[in-house]
């Protein structure tokens, strides 16, 4: 749309100044007044005489031709730029206008219809104009914003000049400047595409927008999460394998656990190789002192004989020769002794009389050679009255134990080593195992443990080592009589005078003392049954000489309680 020339009175008696700027006249009555304080600078004064026309407009005088009136022109053209010529605002004067210089312009009026007059093309014109022919019947309402625009405005007309017509024509000439300011009563914007959406549906617009883009995402993401997995799945993954592993936790263990017994106990605990002339064997055995004294059983180290060899191989590796301090086979017991070896750490020692069934174990031995193995379980039951040995035939080699039962696994080559409480102390030594009942395994080795494992109690043992270290040899308490092993009833009958040519009660003895008679039928011992002569031996030997005994005996179908202090003998 083109820029509109409002209609502007002269001010008669106020001439520019020559070369200075000025502001917009005042506007005609009826037309909307610009802001206070906007006006627009149009350049240098008009001279006095009026320019001529620029050239190329229609009905103006080419340059240096006569203007009517006979006056030539030396005004240099408008807006042509040469020193002193009028600055051309770009708004010819209108069609039908007095041309400055004093000649009419002969072209018809805009919108007159006359053949030759311009379109009207939309502009309003003057305030009490007649509409010309075929213009718009109406006004356009004001455009909003307009009155926020500079309104343009035309220049002073030199004093003595006529007025412009009233009548507002079209500027075909003027160059479209989409910048321009919109003019005054033009009607409101139009928009060419779809309707203003208010601040609400612009608010549903975009959470339309988010939610359709997140669930946009989710799709795009669990194909592409389902295409990774399906890949990894069927190429086991991506790089190298690492997998998950719980960090390093400090070494150490509660003092009471099978852990903290194990640390404390294996550095005590030995492993031994015998060899002799015939066979050989391996065992194991624990220290006793800082002077080299080692306890294990009889039955490990009786390979060796007189002449044969017997190494030492302790938890750290380290390796020694030992010989026999002494044995005693009726208790299943020997201690060795190794010299050279510093930094020995001896165990320490419980007491078997405190044990209670049920109460938790840890055994440390050398199972088919492999040393330094632990074990635990609980003690299954006490004075389980055991016999082991009688290899040699006369049976000079059997032992009798009044046993600790427990279900730690105990296999050949535990055999000599110990059985701790939750204290780390010993409370047994781990001597014979109940097998299968052709006592080899399912490979025909050698039978292995069956949960039922039995051990010397600690009192016992540390009696006879403090001997058989003292002494050399361990003393055993007896009753002084002799007892009928072939007895099928219940309980331990002592023998009669021809049960084998021998006195069946020692003369002078602890039985003879006692009151004992040959035959007597002895079924208990302190109160506790007993049911074989096998047993009565194990209870006696659970005991120490000098200690004294309750017996209750029966004679001739009546029972008859009799009191007896343990003599000894010194085993072979």
């Amino acid at each position: 749309m083109f820029d509109v020339v409002a209609p502007v009175a002269p001010v008669p008696d106020v001439p520019a100044a020559d070369g200075v700027a000025f502001e917009a006249s005042r506007p005609v009555p009826g037309a909307v007044a610009p802001e206070p304080g906007v006006s627009r600078v149009l350049g240098a004064a008009a001279p006095e005489t009026p320019p001529p026309l620029a050239p190329g407009v229609p009905g103006a005088p080419a340059q240096g031709a006569n203007v009517p009136g006979g006056a030539a022109s030396e005004a240099p053209p408008v807006g042509s730029g040469v020193p002193g010529g009028s600055v051309f605002d770009g708004v010819p004067p209108a069609q039908g206008a007095n041309v400055p210089g004093g000649a009419a312009s002969e072209a018809p009026p805009v919108g007159s219809g006359v053949p030759g007059a311009p379109v009207f093309d939309g502009v309003p014109p003057a305030p009490g104009a007649p509409v010309p022919r075929g213009a718009a019947p109406e006004t356009p309402p004001l455009t909003p914003g307009a009155l926020d625009a500079p309104a343009f405005v035309a220049p002073e007309a030199a004093p003595g000049s006529p007025v412009p017509s009233s009548e507002a024509s079209a500027d075909p000439w003027r160059r479209y400047d989409p910048w321009a300011a919109a003019p005054l009563g033009a009607g409101p914007l139009q928009q060419t595409g779809g309707a203003v959406l208010s601040v609400e549906q612009r608010r549903r617009r975009r959470r339309r927008g988010l939610v359709g883009g997140a669930l946009l995402l989710a799709l795009v993401s669990g194909v592409v999460g389902g295409g990774v997995g399906v890949h990894l799945e069927r190429n086991g993954g991506v790089g190298a394998v690492e997998l998950p592993q719980a960090p390093a936790e400090p070494g150490g263990r509660a003092a009471d656990s099978v852990a903290g017994i194990a640390a404390r106990a294996l550095p005590s605990v030995v492993t031994l190789h015998v060899s002799g002339s015939e066979e050989a064997g391996t065992g194991t055995g624990f220290v006793l002192d800082t002077r080299g004294h080692i306890l294990t059983n009889s039955h490990v180290v009786e390979p060796a004989g007189s002449g044969g060899e017997i190494s030492v191989v302790f938890n750290g590796g380290q390796t020694a020769e030992a010989e026999v301090v002494g044995k005693d086979s009726g208790y299943d017991l020997a201690v060795v002794r190794v010299t050279g070896v510093r930094g020995l750490r001896p165990l320490p020692l419980g007491n078997s009389d405190n044990v209670r069934v049920g109460d938790p174990v840890v055994a440390i031995g050398a199972p088919f050679d492999l040393e330094g193995t632990v074990t635990s379980g609980i003690i299954s039951a006490k004075e389980r009255p055991i016999t082991a040995g009688g290899d040699s035939g006369d049976a000079s080699d059997v032992s009798y134990v009044d046993a600790l039962q427990t279900d730690a696994p105990i296999n050949p080559g535990n055999s000599g080593g110990p059985l701790l409480d939750t204290r780390g102390q010993v409370i047994g030594i781990n001597s014979a195992i109940r097998s299968a009942a052709d006592g080899t395994d399912s490979d025909g080795g050698q039978s292995g443990s069956i949960g039922l494992g039995f051990a010397i109690p600690v009192n016992q043992g540390k009696r006879v080592a403090e001997e058989l270290i003292n002494t050399g040899r361990a003393t055993h308490p007896v009753i002084g009589v002799t007892l009928d092993m072939d007895y099928a009833g219940d309980g331990a009958r002592v023998g009669t005078d021809d049960s084998g040519g021998s006195a069946p009660v020692t003369a002078g003895g602890p039985g003879d003392r006692a009151g004992i008679r040959p035959g007597d039928v002895i079924t208990a011992v302190d109160g506790r049954r007993v049911h074989s002569g096998e047993e009565l031996i194990v209870k006696t030997r659970a005991h120490r000489p000098g200690d004294r005994l309750e017996l209750t005996v029966e004679r001739d179908g009546k029972e008859r309680t009799l009191s007896l202090v343990l003599g000894s003998s010194d085993s072979g």
